[in-house]
């Protein structure tokens, strides 16, 4: 069984999207549909921009989202079985998969950049890398960090053993990845992403989109979704729709996430995104499986002739 896995914010590069704009007629039908939707040409920013603009965050979740969008639509040489989208590749995974419209997700994921955005400027926050701990050490030394210091501190993600995400009050990072380093983390550092995203940070974040979310149409699948917030197989529009409104305010439960799909029979992965960061993962948890690059795979079959990535 197949599995597509799009990931989350972190992914945006420089002239993403280009090729596909170029050399698939259904993308760039797609990539013009998006810049009327947001009254802006939102592909001139991702094939032309700077790094600095892909940053910003009106520009960053949009564009991370139709990336994977599109580059999954423009192909149909490989269906997949089931997907499953890390953050904010849930968001791609639920268009992708029929439960709601490229549309609608683009509504959304523009509302979740923005009302986030608001939180990030309300609260001093951060998130950060441990890589090299037990995820039940890290667990147990930010709630000893977080009393001492008084700084909140909270797990982000589980992205796979031994490679976790936390997120909290800036001070409250540092502190924890000055520690982290010191007890024989690998790796202990700040990530380049303002904001504490999944956290009780984005309560009010959470309600204000969830607002949106309930008033949106969610169709059944075509294909079914393994989702972040309890990392089960779905395929139910309501459970689908609730599980995304609290999506905002829980971690990203990735280890079990792919843990649940290879036990569901999945054994080839399927990245659509412009890197392997998801890939890396599934492989260190599961070296036996097929896992590739969606947008490799098409450059391989001379699909995109000018591949700038």
């Amino acid at each position: 069984m197949k599995a597509f896995i799009f990931p989350g914010q972190g992914c945006q590069k420089e002239g993403m999207g280009k090729d596909l704009y170029e050399n698939f007629f259904q993308a760039k039908e797609l990539f013009e549909k998006a810049n009327t939707l947001l009254g802006r040409r939102i592909s001139d920013v991702m094939f032309y921009g700077t790094e600095e603009e892909l940053m910003e965050t009106q520009n960053t979740q949009p564009a991370v989202f139709l990336y994977e969008v599109i580059l999954a639509l423009s192909q149909n040489e490989i269906i997949p079985d089931i997907v499953s989208g890390h953050s904010l590749g849930e968001f791609a995974a639920l268009v992708v998969n029929g439960t709601i419209t490229f549309e609608d997700g683009l509504h959304l994921v523009v509302n979740r950049a923005l009302i986030a955005q608001k939180v990030c400027e309300n609260f001093d926050t951060a998130m950060g890398a441990v890589i090299g701990l037990h995820e039940e050490y890290v667990f147990k030394r930010i709630n000893e960090i977080s009393k001492e210091s008084g700084e909140p501190i909270y797990f982000a993600n589980y992205n796979g053993p031994g490679q976790v995400v936390i997120t909290g009050s800036r001070k409250g990072i540092r502190l924890a990845c000055k520690a982290f380093k010191e007890e024989g983390a690998k790796r202990a550092i700040p990530l380049a992403i303002g904001g504490s995203f999944h956290s009780p940070y984005m309560e009010e974040a959470g309600k204000e989109l969830g607002e949106i979310i309930l008033k949106t149409k969610f169709s059944t699948p075509k294909i079914p979704i393994c989702q972040c917030v309890d990392a089960r197989i779905h395929t139910n529009p309501d459970k689908i729709k609730k599980n995304l409104i609290e999506h905002i305010t829980h971690p990203v439960l990735w280890t079990s996430m792919v843990q649940n799909m290879v036990n569901w029979g999945v054994n080839d992965f399927f990245e659509v995104g412009t890197d392997d960061t998801l890939q890396k993962i599934v492989l260190r948890m599961f070296p036996n499986k097929k896992v590739l690059s969606l947008i490799d795979i098409q450059r391989y079959k001379g699909k995109i002739k000018n591949y700038s990535l």
